[in-house]
């Protein structure tokens, strides 16, 4: 199937057919846009800033999060759950807001929702076994406080005995029939001491179809096996079809980014199928649409296939046309240390990309979150 994929990729290379859609498809003139902010670096108590979510409201305000860790970059730190604002695309931001500020335990993994009315829902966990939810009725200014759904979580006791909880992370969507869809995953730790592991894993979906009234668990999408090892941090995305097609991280041999499709995000997922063309080297991913370009999808991660010293660098924003089938177009946004990342689309398909960066090793703990601002005329552009 590969190369059948591979063949048709290049006769519609040959025939000049995707070098046409890119030059005559709306969204692509104009100057190249290709602009970098610094929007979390250590400092005072945090001593990393990691795990990335950004969203961009319906007022065209960038809402960037994160987990301020204290103490070291470790995923047991003490940590807060915190935000800033951008009402420039990017250029300034607010002062550090903290949405859960560590007073009943570490706060992470932000998952933002923006839906059609303009309301922020975010759901996040607290030490790995408690799950919340809170919202916000004005631009990320203020909000409300936060409720406990580990209930949610515990739907999933019969099928999966977890002792780790964690949506995301990264943002969700809001479906075109209105439902509020987050990615989430479980561990069956092998070890609890000191800290319980994060493996063995499974992945499945939580949704709301009363605009975060109440909230509900999916189907577990994949658990762990020899094929699909300790599926977790994935990010879902709605195609034109409607459908949603979940990315899924994965520590699997095979070094690819997994994917899965359901028909309503929340069941009947597909066997999951690897994607040749997208390296993973177990590490968090976004995926978003553009909505000006129908079947299209951006993609972003370390693509590290040829550096053996360190496994997250290199990152890489690669499109596709069809849906994630092929991906014939990419380019490199950081060639340095990255990690997680997660995009925003704005009009004429502007994106804007949250990721991870450090100055020391992988396992430094120098964390910060960098935003890249770029548009379709420089990702279409083959020239530096």
């Amino acid at each position: 199937m590969m190369a059948n994929k591979k063949r048709v990729l290049f006769l519609l290379l040959a025939a000049g057919v995707i070098v046409q859609a890119c030059s005559t498809t709306k969204g692509t003139a104009g100057k190249a846009v290709n602009e970098s902010y610094l929007v979390f670096e250590p400092g005072g108590l945090y001593t990393s800033m990691r795990i990335p979510a950004l969203v961009l409201t319906k007022r065209n305000t960038l809402l960037a999060f994160c987990e301020a860790r204290i103490g070291s970059a470790s995923d047991w730190a003490g940590m807060h759950l915190a935000m800033r604002r951008s009402t420039d695309e990017g250029k300034t931001w607010s002062q550090i807001t903290p949405i859960d500020s560590n007073s009943q335990g570490p706060a992470g993994n932000p998952v933002p929702i923006v839906d059609a009315n303009g309301t922020i829902h975010l759901l996040y966990q607290r030490d790995y076994d408690k799950a919340f939810y809170t919202w916000s009725a004005d631009d990320g200014l203020t909000w409300a406080p936060p409720v406990n759904i580990t209930a949610v979580y515990e739907q999933f006791k019969p099928d999966y005995s977890w002792k780790v909880l964690a949506p995301g992370p990264g943002h969700g969507i809001q479906l075109k029939n209105g439902r509020l869809l987050a990615a989430t995953w479980l561990a069956n730790s092998r070890k609890l001491t000191p800290h319980r592991s994060h493996s063995p894993s499974c992945l499945a979906t939580i949704y709301s179809d009363d605009l975060g009234k109440t909230w509900q668990r999916g189907a577990i999408v994949a658990d762990s096996t020899a094929a699909v090892a300790n599926p977790n941090e994935s990010t879902p995305v709605q195609l034109a079809d409607s459908r949603v097609l979940l990315s899924i991280r994965s520590g699997s041999a095979i070094k690819r980014r997994a994917f899965s499709i359901s028909n309503d995000g929340i069941s009947n997922w597909s066997p999951i199928r690897f994607e040749e063309e997208l390296f993973d080297p177990a590490c968090m991913a976004s995926i978003v649409s553009l909505p000006e370009w129908k079947n299209a999808l951006l993609f972003t991660n370390p693509d590290s296939r040829n550096i053996d010293k360190q496994p997250r660098r290199n990152l890489t924003v690669k499109l596709s046309y069809d849906n994630g089938e092929t991906w014939p177009v990419q380019r490199v946004l950081d060639s340095g240390p990255s990690g997680y990342s997660d995009m925003a689309v704005g009009k004429n398909n502007t994106v804007y990309c949250l990721y991870e960066t450090n100055t020391k090793d992988f396992k430094g703990f120098n964390y910060s979150l960098v935003l890249k601002k770029f548009n379709a005329a420089w990702l279409l552009n083959n020239k530096k």
